[in-house]
C-alpha cells in the first residue's frame, strides 16, 4: 500500500492502460497472483459490468464465465450421474460439472452475488474459492485463471454472511464504492453527445446517503429515461410498490426532506431536457421505446386495469410476433430452463423451447410480484439483469416487460411479494400505471357498440371518483355481458365476501339501459340545433361562458376518440362557441392522436 494514496502499488502488466479503476486493478492482481478475489460493494455501481467490460478490452483470449449464486440450484454446478466408462463398457457414478466451466480456453470464473446462495451452494462455492476445485475436477485444469466472488454485504438484500475463517483465510477480500468503477466513462461514452460533467458533479455534491439511493445503475436509468423525453422520475425504481424517495435520513432514521423532484429537475436542467410530468399514452410509448432500446421495463397498476392486454397487443405491432408469454404463479423453474448430463460429459443447462432460435423475441413476466416459489423468483434476477439464463444468452432478445399490481389498492392487502433495491433496480423504467394510462374504452366501443357506450357515459358521468376505482375496464366488459343475458348487474362488480359487492350504486346504469332520458355526445349531435344556439346565448352573457358550456366541455372532454370522429362536424359547430380556456384543455396531456383531431378541428375554425 502507498502512504500517500492508500492504493495498492500493483506492477504493470503489458496489456495495462493507464486509465484504469481500482476494481479493474484488483482484478489484475488477482489473476496475475491466482488468489481468490471477494469484491463487496454496493448495489448497482458496476461491480459485474466492470467484469464484462474490461476483460473483453484487455484480455479478448479470456473467456468470462458468470454463474449468479442467486440463481443456482444444488444440483447446477455439479451433479453425480451414471455414465459409460470408455475402457471397461460399464456405467459408473461420475461427478459431471457445469458445462460453462469447459469453455474451451482461459477463462475467469465469476461467482455473482455469491452471499445470496442457499446453504449447500455456499460449501460448494468454500470448495472453488478454497482449492479452485469443485468435486472431482481442477479448475485450473479446465482452463480457469481466476475466481472472483462479488456482493452486497447489506443484511437487506442477502441471506448471509460469510463468517468461516476457514473461507476468509482463502481470499483477498476488497470493499469498493461507486468511485471505484468506471460509471463514469462507460455512462459519458452511452449517452453521446450529452456532457454530462455537470450531472457527475450533481452526484458527487450529494450526501453519501443520497449517492447510495441515486446509485450509477439508478441514474443510468434516469438518463435514459430523460433521452427518450419521458418523466425522470419513471427512472427510479418501485420498491414494495412506492417510488424510490431521494431523502436523507434524518437523526431518528426515517426519511427527511424529500428532495426528489429537486434532483431531478436539475438533472434535467443539467442536460437541456425537459422533464414533463407525464406523456400521452405512457404504457404503448414506454413499450416502443423499450423495444428501441432493448429495455426491461416494469409496470405496476391496479388489476382488470387492462395492463398486459395492452403491451401484449404494443408488443405484438412493434415486433411482428407474439410475446413469449410467462404467469408468475403458474410458472417452476423447470419451465425456464433445467441442468441434464451431457454426451461430453458435463452437466448442460437446457433452455425452455421459447427461448431458443434466432427470431426477436419480447419477455413478458406477468404477476411479476406473484411467484410461484423464490427459485423461480431469482431466476428472473439474472434475465432481468444479464438478459441471460443459466449463462446462456437468450438469442434476439429485444425487450422484457413485467407487469405487477401494487401491494395495496382500494384500502385492501393484495397477496404479492415484496423486492428488495437490488431487485427493483434492475428496471430501466418503472410506471405506476393509472386506469386512465390504459386506453381500453375505444376497445370496449369496437366490440361492444352501443352498450359500450352507454356503459362508459355511466362510468364518467354517474359515479364518483371512488366509484370509478372500483369499476375496472374488465368490470365494464363484464356488466356488458351480463346486460345482454338479462342478469343481475351487481353480479359483475367485485365480490367482498358475506353478500357484500362494491359499494358502487348501479340504478343509474339500468335506467340508462331502460331508455332513461341522458345527455351525452349523441344526444348533442341528435340537437345540434338547440345545443348551438344555447352555447351562443352563453356566450353573450358572459366570456366565460355558461352551465351550457360547461355540459357541452365535460361532454367533449370525455368522449373517445371514434366518438369525436363520427360525431366531428358537430364538435366543430359546439367547440367553436365554447370559451377559449375551455377548448385550450383539450390539447394538454392528450394523447398524439386526440391532439392531431383537436388541431384539425381549431385550424378549421381559423378558416
Amino acid at each position: 500500500m502507498t502512504p500517500e494514496t492508500g492504493r495498492m502499488n500493483i506492477p504493470t502488466t503489458p496489456h495495462r492502460r493507464t486509465e484504469v479503476s481500482r476494481l479493474e486493478d484488483f482484478i489484475d492482481a488477482m489473476i496475475d497472483l491466482r488468489q481468490t478475489g471477494q469484491i463487496f460493494g454496493e448495489h448497482g455501481i458496476g461491480k459485474t459490468a466492470t467484469f464484462f467490460s474490461y476483460l473483453a478490452r484487455t484480455r479478448p483470449d479470456t473467456a468470462l464465465v458468470y454463474v449468479p449464486a442467486a440463481n443456482l440450484t444444488p444440483d447446477d454446478l455439479l451433479v453425480n450421474a451414471p455414465v459409460r466408462d470408455p475402457h471397461s463398457g460399464e456405467l459408473v457414478l461420475r461427478q459431471l460439472v457445469m458445462s460453462g466451466l469447459r469453455p474451451g480456453r482461459p477463462f475467469v470464473l465469476l461467482i455473482d452475488d455469491s452471499l445470496q446462495a442457499g446453504d449447500t451452494i455456499q460449501s460448494q462455492l468454500m470448495q472453488v474459492a478454497c482449492n479452485w476445485t469443485l468435486g472431482e475436477h481442477d479448475l485450473r485444469a479446465l482452463g480457469c485463471v481466476g475466481v472472483f466472488l462479488t456482493d452486497n454485504e447489506s443484511l437487506t438484500e442477502t441471506s448471509a454472511r460469510r463468517g468461516d475463517l476457514a473461507l476468509l483465510d482463502r481470499m483477498v477480500t476488497m470493499r469498493i464504492t461507486a468511485n471505484d468503477t468506471s460509471w463514469r466513462r462507460h455512462l459519458a461514452a452511452k449517452y453521446r453527445p450529452w456532457d454530462l460533467r455537470p450531472v457527475f458533479s450533481l452526484w458527487a455534491s450529494l450526501s453519501p446517503a443520497l449517492r447510495e439511493l441515486l446509485s450509477p445503475r439508478t441514474l443510468d436509468h434516469v438518463l435514459a429515461n430523460a433521452r427518450e423525453g419521458f418523466p425522470l422520475r419513471w427512472g427510479l425504481p418501485l420498491l414494495d410498490g412506492e417510488r424510490l424517495r431521494l431523502a436523507e435520513p434524518g437523526p431518528d432514521g426515517r426519511p427527511g426532506q424529500n428532495r426528489t423532484a429537486e434532483l431531478l429537475d436539475r438533472i434535467a436542467e443539467a442536460l437541456g431536457v425537459p422533464n414533463p410530468a407525464t406523456v400521452p399514452d405512457p404504457v404503448r410509448q414506454v413499450v416502443r421505446a423499450a423495444l428501441r432500446n432493448r429495455w426491461t421495463v416494469l409496470l405496476q397498476g391496479p388489476p382488470g386495469c387492462g395492463k398486459t392486454e395492452l403491451v401484449r397487443e404494443t408488443v405484438r405491432e412493434g415486433l411482428g410476433r407474439e410475446a413469449l408469454y410467462f404467469s408468475l404463479p403458474v410458472t417452476n423453474v423447470e419451465d425456464l430452463c433445467a441442468p441434464v448430463p451431457s454426451p461430453d460429459g458435463t452437466l448442460d443447462n437446457l433452455l425452455a423451447a421459447n427461448f431458443t432460435g434466432p427470431e426477436p423475441k419480447v419477455i413478458v413476466w406477468d404477476e411479476y410480484n406473484r411467484p410461484k416459489d423464490k427459485a423461480a423468483f431469482a431466476k428472473l434476477m439474472e434475465i432481468t439483469q444479464e438478459w441471460s439464463l443459466a449463462g446462456r444468452r437468450i438469442e434476439n432478445l429485444r425487450a422484457q416487460i413485467a407487469v405487477q399490481n401494487p401491494p395495496y389498492h382500494l384500502g385492501r392487502k393484495l397477496l404479492v411479494s415484496r423486492n428488495n433495491i437490488a431487485q427493483a433496480t434492475r428496471f430501466t423504467a418503472s410506471l405506476d400505471v393509472t386506469p386512465q394510462d390504459i386506453p381500453a374504452n375505444e376497445w370496449l366501443l369496437a366490440r361492444y357498440g352501443s352498450d359500450a357506450e352507454t356503459v362508459l357515459e355511466w362510468w364518467k358521468h354517474d359515479i364518483d371518483e371512488e366509484g370509478r376505482a372500483w369499476i375496472t375496464k374488465r368490470t365494464l366488459e363484464r356488466l356488458i355481458k351480463l346486460h345482454r343475458r338479462g342478469l343481475p348487474l351487481e353480479m359483475a362488480t367485485v365480490y367482498l365476501g358475506d353478500g357484500e359487492y362494491a359499494p358502487v350504486p348501479l340504478s343509474a346504469l339500468v335506467d340508462r339501459f331502460r331508455g332513461r332520458p341522458v345527455t351525452g355526445l349523441r344526444e348533442l349531435a341528435r340537437d345540434a340545433d338547440m345545443w348551438e344556439a344555447r352555447l351562443r346565448r352563453a356566450a353573450e352573457h358572459s366570456g366565460e361562458g355558461g352551465d351550457d358550456s360547461d355540459v357541452v366541455h365535460q361532454i367533449l372532454a370525455n368522449a373517445e376518440l371514434s366518438q369525436l370522429k363520427k360525431h366531428r362536424a358537430v364538435v366543430s359547430r359546439l367547440v367553436a362557441r365554447l370559451p377559449a380556456k375551455l377548448r385550450a384543455t383539450y390539447l394538454v396531456g392528450a394523447s398524439q392522436q386526440h391532439q392531431q383531431f383537436w388541431t384539425g378541428v381549431f385550424t378549421g375554425m381559423r378558416r
